[in-house]
């Protein structure tokens, strides 16, 4: 349960970013998001916390296949970060062009608002959708399961700190990693800024593959996604995009039809 236990463990740390952002920077919050916010949280973490219990006995059969035996050591800690990095860059990417992954992820990005709390916004679809899927390829190389979700965990903490609108451009640091700018354009839905920035700690990976997009002061962002919400509800907040996702699958003709509605680029559920 390594994402669980570290995520459990820097929660302190996150509440007083929460408390300190909310108290000098009241005009970006919503009581009402991040309560939201906060019980999508929850759920996430309820549902990964099952799906890792369920999935683990399968991820350490699958490592008995495995191409290398790799050694814990500094250098295997870092190559472990910078392919799972990588392989996050790729998930996040499919995530806003797949409808499948979407229907999950959609959930990140629905609220206008953006604060440090956006980042507890997360679905409890993602073991259905398959995002542990990407993680595959490192077990099969040769990283142990319990190694590979510990570095998984680790990423998703670094990426609480890019959700804020406290935080200006940070010089050199923005040509090697996301910041909160670039994560701030990730989140935004003006024409130049949608689809762009998928990285998780290095944003290398949008420049080498032609998805960055630097924010412009000219171009303050707009938040939330293509056919707005307007809703604080878990529930409705969570499967919104699924029931849009069937419904309009079950109307197309056609089988073809129908996987390009579930593979294809997403729609908006309004």
């Amino acid at each position: 349960m390594s994402i669980e236990v570290i995520l459990l463990a820097l929660s302190p740390l996150f509440i007083a970013f929460v408390s300190y952002e909310f108290i000098k920077h009241r005009r970006y919050y919503d009581i009402a998001d991040s309560l939201a916010n906060t019980a999508l949280a929850l759920m996430h973490q309820a549902a990964d916390a099952i799906a890792l219990l369920l999935l683990m006995p399968f991820f350490y059969w699958l490592h008995q296949y495995r191409l290398f035996d790799i050694e814990l050591s500094l250098v295997t800690v870092f190559a472990a970060f910078v392919l799972q990095d990588f392989l996050y860059y790729w998930f996040h990417k499919a995530s806003h062009h797949i409808h499948w992954l979407w229907a999950a992820h959609v959930v990140h990005h629905s609220s206008t608002k953006m604060n440090f709390t956006t980042a507890f916004r997360q679905s409890l679809m993602y073991p259905l959708a398959g995002m542990w899927l990407f993680w595959l390829p490192i077990i099969l190389i040769g990283f142990e399961p319990l190694h590979v979700f510990t570095v998984v965990a680790l990423n998703l903490a670094f990426q609480f700190f890019v959700h804020t609108q406290v935080v200006g451009k940070l010089g050199w640091i923005e040509t090697l990693f996301n910041t909160p700018s670039h994560h701030r354009v990730h989140h935004a839905i003006n024409p130049g800024y949608l689809d762009k920035n998928f990285a998780g700690v290095l944003i290398i990976w949008d420049k080498l593959f032609g998805s960055y997009a630097e924010e412009l002061e000219e171009k303050p962002c707009s938040y939330g996604i293509v056919g707005q919400l307007n809703s604080n509800n878990p529930i409705k907040i969570t499967f919104h995009q699924w029931t849009h996702l069937v419904k309009t699958a079950c109307k197309a003709k056609g089988i073809t039809a129908k996987l390009k509605v579930v593979f294809g680029y997403p729609t908006s559920s309004h």
